[in-house]
């Protein structure tokens, strides 16, 4: 029987994670622990000797949430990260003179979120960034002035979503909600033209259609496409007429990246998601490198950054049964070198392969999931949790998945199914989820379950159903509906009432408030059907046992979501533990929420479904 793996070391701050090389490639920065808090590092970089890890120093100074993601001004100076306050997402800019050490807040306005739109390297010391600072609803652009920390509006924005600047630094695309849950794609000229109309997007392409990168002479337009398609192709379209052209795409899976040479702008490599990740070429210059990266690792490679000369480019690779390594690959001499593991104590401890598995719904439509099973080996007759992915508009991917790691050492099979609704698939598959939350999508997840029965993996009196965001929702809907499939939930900041939920979210979704109410229903039209299809609504029905977690900050589902139905389950007499988190928003930032959580979550499952758990 394999070890025990600490809940630490699956759920624990990382050891380092997402190195970023700076424009001059003479310095990388990367994220990593100081004090228990995640910050920003440095060190040297020379081309001989590679990273100085001796002199690395920390540059950042947060002592609360820890920072997850950052990026380097071109100018070589500045760091940039967001932060926002107990999970409340009004993300804030911030910004470290790596000279001085000097830190600032770029963007110190209460209930505003920051978004970065865009930085160019021949406008190194400039940036553009979003700001719902007049209208929660909608983001202004502004330019920042990082020399000074000025900024300046440049486009008011009269109601458009998905804005994109050019390599001249000019917004001149962005997508225009339509009522009906479509788009349309707008354009102008220059700064100081009108925006006009150049394409429609049909809501049912909506999910699979968005722009990507403008070329280096702003007269076409990258883009990711459906239309006229069943999977979301990359294209490029002519801005002056609107005509398109088909670059690269894939019959049976969308694609998922494009990577971009930034100084020709052209594109270079294209992702498409299927089971695995796979690559189509389009610049034959680079073909050699990806061939060269493949033979460093045999997971899928995920491109994180460059230098600004593009001659080394950063690598990771997603693997299922592993820590996450990353890579340093020279174009020149075509050779990679080993940075860092995200979580090399991983390497200590026999971890499980992710399987992928395909079954016809009832209604035979295929669904494509991952099974992860115990590492001793066992495939009969295992307590199994169904570990359900948030969005719904996303999906499950191959590669490491802590939940999935911790789960199948604990004893258990872990099942993760893209269900109808989940992203990757082609449009007919996603807006197969359209009005089915609680209907055809969950019917997606009780069939996997049968599946797995069936197959003789499950045992089907040992089944929990576990999840966060909409798979929160699917656990609340897996004890409401169908309490006889599961002995047991697992509800992470779950919403309860359809209703409350579209009625509540977070003021700068109401642009694209249509596609909710295409999707999961219309509040004033559709009340009964949401609250048909609302946990809540069948909360006395109930008779397995719940584990509740939520945040107290979280701006898309709110606390009262948890808070509704707990107060149900305890008029009803209905066995369920709640966890408040008070300082955390959607999920948990700080490790020892995580700790908390997580200890709490694995004593429940041992409880009902009879696995292993640390002490």
């Amino acid at each position: 029987m394999a070890d025990l793996i600490p809940r630490d070391v699956l759920f624990g701050n990382p050891e380092r994670s997402s190195p970023r090389l700076s424009p001059d490639g003479t310095r990388l920065g990367w994220i990593a622990p100081k004090d228990g808090v995640l910050n920003v590092w440095v060190a040297p970089v020379n081309a001989e000797t590679g990273v100085g890890w001796d002199a690395a120093r920390v540059v950042t100074d947060d002592a609360d949430r820890g920072i997850r993601n950052f990026a380097w001004a071109h100018d070589d100076r500045h760091l940039l990260y967001i932060q926002d306050v107990g999970g409340d997402e009004n993300w804030r800019l911030y910004d470290v003179d790596l000279d001085a050490l000097a830190r600032r807040d770029l963007t110190p306005f209460d209930g505003v979120q920051a978004r970065l739109v865009a930085m160019e390297k021949d406008f190194p010391t400039e940036l553009l960034i979003g700001l719902n600072k007049d209208n929660p609803a909608l983001h202004d652009v502004y330019r920042l002035d990082l020399r000074t920390g000025q900024l300046t509006r440049e486009v008011a924005n009269p109601g458009y979503v998905d804005l994109l600047a050019d390599a001249k630094l000019v917004v001149r695309a962005a997508l225009a909600p339509q009522p009906d849950g479509g788009t349309v794609l707008v354009v102008r000229d220059s700064a100081d033209d009108e925006w006009r109309e150049l394409l429609a997007v049909q809501a049912e392409d909506s999910l699979t259609t968005y722009p990507v990168a403008f070329s280096a002479d702003g007269r076409s337009l990258l883009m990711v496409s459906s239309a006229g398609a069943q999977t979301a192709k990359l294209v490029r379209v002519d801005l002056a007429t609107g005509a398109q052209t088909l670059l690269a795409g894939d019959e049976t899976a969308d694609v998922s990246h494009v990577i971009i040479d930034d100084n020709t702008r052209e594109p270079q490599i294209v992702t498409v998601l299927k089971d695995r990740s796979e690559y189509l070429v389009l610049d034959p210059s680079v073909a050699d490198d990806l061939a060269a990266i493949r033979a460093l690792h045999h997971g899928d490679p995920v491109f994180e950054s460059s230098d600004d000369a593009n001659e080394t480019w950063l690598v990771s690779f997603t693997n299922d049964s592993g820590p996450i390594p990353y890579f340093a690959y020279d174009r020149t001499t075509k050779r990679g070198s080993f940075l860092f593991e995200h979580r090399p104590a991983l390497n200590e401890y026999t971890l499980a392969p992710m399987t992928p598995f395909l079954y016809k719904a009832r209604d035979g439509l295929v669904i494509h999931g991952y099974a992860t099973f115990p590492p001793d080996g066992a495939r009969a007759g295992l307590p199994t949790v169904l570990n359900v992915h948030g969005g719904p508009w996303a999906r499950d991917v191959w590669g490491f998945d802590p939940n999935a790691q911790w789960l199948a050492n604990r004893g258990y099979l872990c099942l993760q199914v893209n269900y109808r609704g989940s992203t990757g698939y082609g449009k007919a598959f996603v807006n197969a989820g359209d009005r089915e939350w609680g209907g055809k999508m969950q019917d997606d997840l009780t069939d996997a379950v049968a599946f797995a029965v069936g197959q003789g993996w499950a045992d089907p009196k040992r089944v929990a159903i576990f999840g966060g965001s909409y798979g929160g929702y699917a656990a609340l809907a897996g004890a409401a509906f169908t309490p006889d499939v599961y002995c047991c939930a697992v509800d992470i900041v779950g919403p309860s009432n359809l209703k409350t939920l579209i009625e509540t979210v977070p003021p700068y979704w109401l642009p694209v408030i249509a596609q909710y109410h295409r999707r999961l229903g219309d509040p004033e039209q559709d009340a009964d059907f949401l609250w048909s299809r609302s946990p809540l609504s069948r909360a006395e029905k109930i008779s397995i046992p719940l584990l509740i977690a939520q945040g107290a900050n979280d701006p898309r589902v709110k606390q009262a979501e948890s808070e509704q139905i707990v107060a149900a389950l305890t008029a009803a007499g209905i066995e369920h533990d709640y966890m408040l988190f008070p300082d955390e928003g959607h999920g948990f930032a700080k490790p020892e929420n995580r700790m908390r959580f997580y200890a709490a979550a694995e004593r429940f499952l041992a409880r009902y479904l009879g696995g292993r758990a640390e002490d």
